[in-house]
């Protein structure tokens, strides 16, 4: 990797944002696939610790939690026990969190969907901010109380819990009618007509288009939970510095202050030392 040149190297990140495989980048640049990987990991790790540092005295007002689904090597119901002693398998979490105003991905996470995960992202979520915020999530129960430990009573929190038709037979992968939403003040006092989980949503629809990994029905799924993870801190980095939102005209990190200019891949690629 150390050999090619940044020029190359851009328009690997360039097509792997936008939502193409690794073996399509090797046909598009005719670059090795390990070469790729190794790119991957290590401008993966580069966007991670910039946004850790970067993303901190954020002055959002509304935010807006999901998980989203994904899993590594297989389905978590067909793990074998060959696939879990080659490392982690199964399904996998991520846990974002996102400024509704500003559309900026303030804090995402990784991990299991379960009481120890939401209590650290809680916790991420709250350390990155600097005054005290509107948040809404969905239902899942972990939430309550990882929210009351992260931020005790310094928060406007609302629940929107979705209400589903059951079912039904016209095929396996046809998503229920939501029929309802009931909306529930749960710490603080938030305003209803902010208790919404619309804008973050759509951002999950966002991250599938955006990478090829989390593609449903294909075998474009990761094969490693690293290589994922460093996918998901590409696609958030570019997402919020150097991709400009339609509606707010510029990006999301600067729209939230967070950077004074348009980043461009290059600048990517120059985070890796």
């Amino acid at each position: 990797m150390n050999r090619l040149d940044p020029k190359k190297q851009a328009q690997v990140v360039a097509a792997l944002v936008e939502g193409n495989s690794i073996r399509a980048t090797v046909r598009m640049t005719g670059v090795a696939k390990n070469t790729i990987a190794k790119l991957l990991i290590e401008l993966g790790a580069a966007c991670s610790d910039y946004m850790d540092k970067a993303l901190v005295n954020l002055s959002c007002q509304r935010v807006q939690c999901d998980e989203i689904w994904s899993f590594v090597g297989a389905k978590q119901k067909n793990v074998t026990p060959a696939l879990r002693a080659k490392g982690h398998a199964g399904d996998v979490w991520t846990w974002v969190a996102m400024d509704a105003d500003t559309k900026l991905i303030c804090s995402w996470m990784v991990g299991k969907r379960n009481w120890a995960t939401a209590q650290e992202f809680a916790m991420d979520i709250r350390k990155r901010l600097a005054n005290r915020v509107q948040l809404t999530s969905d239902g899942l129960r972990w939430y309550f109380h990882a929210i009351s430990y992260a931020f005790g009573d310094d928060i406007d929190y609302g629940v929107l819990k979705k209400i589903y038709a059951p079912t039904q037979s016209e095929g396996r992968y046809s998503p229920p009618e939501c029929i309802a939403c009931n909306k529930k003040e749960m710490i603080g006092d938030p305003d209803p007509a902010h208790i919404s989980t619309s804008y973050i949503e759509r951002q999950n629809l966002t991250m599938r288009m955006s990478m090829r990994r989390f593609t449903r029905l294909t075998n474009a799924f990761s094969k490693k939970l690293e290589n994922h993870i460093a996918s998901i801190a590409i696609h958030y980095m570019h997402y919020n510095f150097c991709r400009i939102h339609q509606t707010l005209r510029v990006t999301p990190a600067m729209a939230a202050g967070v950077t004074d200019r348009l980043w461009a891949i290059e600048d990517l690629i120059r985070l890796v030392a």
